[in-house]
């Protein structure tokens, strides 16, 4: 489904069910050169079991670009955030969960500390898949996503898979991870003409200096998903964010799988069963509400 967001129309996969605003809504936000696709056994199992899903391709992104829209990309974790609250503002939702993965997690701790100020009762979870702070870029994978994208493409992907098709992953045993995600980021950076989103996302990730703050000023309970072999983004690296929600009180949940940055993909089943246990409190709650108005 397409949801019309400051002008734009942004597309929202719904896990292959009718959109409906009444539900607890998951909103899933993909990492830099993604799109929806990379959520596809989450959203899907999560919208046939109790949750509205809405798994959106960003700005300029996939179905939200397209060589004949060439929409900008937000050009900052700051600028995604606020277009996030937006686009719960245009769906009208008033229960989310926000899980982001890497570049996607920087903008879901982002808007949930930004959507806390006037709504802290809207975002009540918040989880961040394969994420640190900060979120470094080397000199030479930045310059390379500027100047030699399919270059960039090709490490990124070397850095991202700890293994080639590791059984089941999440379109089946004997999947080649490395080349399918390749495809994706290929045809993500070709959606649109105008705009370099490969290193507009990664000057973004690289710029974000608000993690530690954000930790604190969110009211979402939090569950941070790491990659033992993660080389992109350590489990080590999130420690920093995880330590601050551990001090600012809020619920905390740490989950850990053998599996590198692409974690949807290489842990399917480990990622979906560690948010749904997370999510579960929101389905309990929206059906305890919905007894007491029966």
């Amino acid at each position: 489904m397409y949801i019309n967001v400051l002008g734009n129309p942004i597309y929202a996969y719904t896990g292959g069910k009718a959109f409906d605003a009444a539900k607890p809504t998951v909103v899933f936000i993909h990492g830099v050169l993604n799109d929806h696709s990379v959520w596809i056994l989450q959203t899907r199992y999560l919208a046939h079991h109790g949750f509205n899903v809405l798994a959106i391709d960003l700005p300029g992104h996939g179905k939200s670009a397209g060589v004949n829209r060439d929409i900008a990309p937000c050009v900052s974790v700051e600028a995604a955030a606020d277009f996030i609250i937006a686009l719960l503002d245009a769906a009208e939702l008033k229960t989310v969960a926000l899980v982001g993965h890497s570049f996607g997690s920087l903008i879901a701790l982002e808007a949930a500390a930004r959507d806390s100020i006037k709504n802290p009762s809207r975002i009540k979870h918040l989880a961040m898949v394969g994420t640190a702070f900060p979120m470094p870029v080397s000199a030479v994978l930045l310059d390379a996503s500027l100047n030699q994208p399919l270059k960039a493409i090709a490490m990124v992907n070397t850095f991202s898979h700890s293994m080639l098709a590791p059984p089941p992953s999440s379109l089946g045993p004997g999947t080649w991870l490395y080349g399918s995600s390749k495809a994706l980021m290929r045809r993500v950076q070709a959606s649109n003409q105008a705009f370099n989103l490969f290193f507009t996302g990664f000057t973004a990730c690289n710029d974000y200096k608000n993690g530690l703050a954000s930790v604190f000023t969110a009211s979402a309970a939090m569950l941070f998903i790491a990659g033992k072999v993660d080389q992109m983004t350590p489990p080590k690296a999130a420690q920093a964010l995880i330590n601050a929600a551990q001090a600012s009180g809020k619920p905390v949940s740490v989950v850990t799988l053998d599996a590198g940055h692409s974690l949807m993909t290489e842990a399917p089943d480990g990622v979906l069963m560690a948010l749904k246990a997370f999510l579960e409190p929101l389905k309990s709650n929206q059906e305890q509400t919905e007894a007491l108005f029966a």
